[in-house]
């Protein structure tokens, strides 16, 4: 099968991207608008753990108007007016972006979400969460909200190696996200897997088998990659400074990436290719590119391959 024959798969990026996968779904150019609504995670309020993931820095890849201070509305226009200026975006996803998102009443979680679906060009909402913090209620509140709205489940995974994941202080396992995955499927809304390369021990071909996993789980619709990333604040900094954390390499990751992609079936779309954070508090690795130029790494080596995303899904 060639790159032609896939409906899913932009003729031009040889990939589906997300962005192709809504203008299709709903007939316009549709972005995402991160919010953060005000919470936490359970690997810093001590019901977990304390500190967090060893390389989060929230601010690293929150946009700098997007404040628990400022009201969810407000957040909500500013995003909407940036995307509308730089890509003509017609229609919005709001997306709750910080910490984990699901991590509260489920009667807060209710009206906090409805504040978002109640604005003027909004789609539906993209609710980024902990897949062990998922509960029955919660679950059943975004059933209830996809029967009539846009919504997707972004579930954080990061690694599929649980020695990994204890050495980052996760907080959960991969079971955990199998068991989380296994019960939001077939409820009618998107699912996303996160994923991130590059962490301390991990090797490429063990990150690539990941693409294998998503494939072989109902209910997940798409994926967001990205390079494992030192910040100011963050432990993972600490090691770099230590000699403990050698980032990987520009041609290391973009390698790994498209290897990815190429195992990953093309019914599921790809969010994200890339992680960035602010110059003043990115520590490593400094790769010098800007956004679209790592996204464009990546899309031109599936090129260079004359690949496409799912190739060897397919054998």
């Amino acid at each position: 099968m060639s790159v032609s024959e896939h409906s899913d798969i932009h003729p031009h990026l040889r990939i589906n991207s997300y962005g192709w996968y809504l203008r299709n779904r709903f007939g316009c150019r549709v972005s995402k608008v991160n919010v953060d609504a005000g919470f936490t995670c359970p690997n810093r309020d001590g019901s977990k753990g304390t500190g967090g993931c060893i390389y989060c820095n929230n601010v690293s890849f929150s946009p700098r108007d997007t404040l628990a201070d400022i009201p969810l509305e407000e957040q909500v226009r500013h995003g909407m007016a940036y995307h509308r200026g730089r890509l003509g975006s017609e229609k919005f996803i709001v997306y709750f972006q910080k910490y984990t998102n699901t991590y509260a009443a489920v009667e807060q979680l209710a009206a906090l979400y409805r504040r978002a679906l109640d604005l003027p060009d909004v789609l539906g909402i993209s609710v980024g969460t902990r897949p062990d913090c998922l509960t029955d209620g919660a679950l059943e509140l975004l059933t209830e909200m996809a029967r009539t709205r846009y919504v997707c489940l972004e579930l954080g995974l990061q690694s599929a190696d649980d020695a990994i994941l204890e050495r980052i202080n996760r907080g959960h396992s991969l079971e955990d996200f199998l068991r989380a995955v296994q019960r939001a499927a077939g409820r009618g809304f998107d699912i996303c897997a996160h994923l991130i390369h590059g962490f301390p021990d991990e090797r490429a071909e063990e990150f690539v088998k990941g693409a294998d996993l998503l494939a072989s789980l109902d209910g997940i619709t798409s994926v967001k990659l990205h390079q494992l990333h030192a910040v100011e604040g963050t432990e993972l900094a600490a090691m770099y400074r230590r000699g403990e954390f050698t980032p990987l390499t520009l041609a290391q990751y973009v390698t790994t990436a498209a290897d990815f992609l190429e195992r990953l079936p093309a019914r599921i779309s790809v969010q994200r290719l890339y992680g960035s954070s602010p110059l003043e508090i990115r520590v490593a690795p400094q790769w010098g590119l800007k956004n679209n130029q790592l996204w464009y790494a990546v899309i031109n080596e599936i090129k260079h391959r004359n690949s496409y995303q799912g190739r060897l899904a397919e054998s």
